[in-house]
């Protein structure tokens, strides 16, 4: 990978004179300046993007940690929703989940404005604002369905890692099932937290969905303007990373002083 990423680098800081050989003139940050100040589409779709991973994310971690938890009680048939919570992911992924998205079908499958949900007299009422917000947060619950396989499972690697002594003692010292996640279950698992995290702001801004990524490569194969493209792609880039250290700084904080807490309770 080291090649292409250093002449995708020295693509978007110059211009191609000759194509066979990939002869680049240096132009310094013009393409960079342009994307940021002259293209008129480009921050716009990236602080669109940027907003719905943001949605996304707490939702998509919650409703795994819950669904995880839950999955891993002992309850019958236990191997067969944990099948059916990770088939989502493994059917409604990649070319398949973008053909259902350009269909709108996370629109369709849970929407109130067909009237199934609400009678037609009360979504006049509401008006169309209320209509269109409802039915994309719906729309947002469905992808999150979809998107949710990979988290469950670490989740429930972490869960299962926990030692059972713990809720012991917790239960001994009359800890409820509240107290205990949040005392014990939920410190224990925020190193695969952080890793969910991770995963899904990645997955968020990777997907095969995602319209900045359809704006990048039409720019480099369809407009042919390669120089250009690897530009937005860079800043993209730098705007994912700083974007997942602000999750992981504070996460990675908090782990250290846990674990200092528990190595002075240890001393003690």
């Amino acid at each position: 990978m080291a090649f292409p990423l250093f002449l995708s680098i020295r693509l978007s800081l110059g211009d191609i004179v000759k194509t066979v050989g990939y002869q680049i003139e240096w132009t310094g940050f013009d393409h960079y300046i342009r994307a940021i100040t002259v293209d008129l589409e480009f921050i716009p779709m990236l602080l669109a993007v940027a907003g719905e991973a943001l949605v996304k994310l707490p939702l998509v971690i919650v409703f795994s940690l819950i669904l995880a938890i839950m999955v891993n009680k002992s309850i019958r048939f236990r191997t067969f929703f944990r099948t059916v919570y990770f088939l989502p992911f493994l059917i409604g992924s990649g070319e398949v989940l973008k053909l259902l998205l350009q269909q709108e079908v996370d629109k369709k499958i849970i929407s109130i404005s067909d009237g199934s949900l609400i009678p037609y007299q009360i979504i006049q009422y509401l008006g169309d604002n209320v209509v269109k917000g409802v039915d994309g947060f719906f729309g947002i619950i469905v992808v999150v369905l979809w998107s949710s396989g990979v988290q469950i499972l670490l989740f429930l690697a972490g869960l299962q890692a926990i030692p059972a002594s713990l809720y012991e003692a917790a239960k001994v010292d009359g800890a409820t099932e509240w107290e205990m996640f949040w005392k014990v279950t939920l410190p224990m698992i925020t190193p695969i937290m952080q890793l969910c995290i991770v995963f899904t702001i990645v997955d968020s801004f990777t997907n095969s969905g995602n319209p900045m990524l359809e704006y990048i490569n039409d720019h480099a194969f369809r407009m042919v303007q390669m120089e250009y493209a690897s530009a937005a792609g860079w800043i993209y880039f730098i705007f994912i990373i700083i974007l997942v250290s602000a999750f992981i700084i504070p996460l990675n904080r908090y782990i250290q002083s846990m674990e200092r807490k528990g190595d002075k309770k240890h001393a003690k």
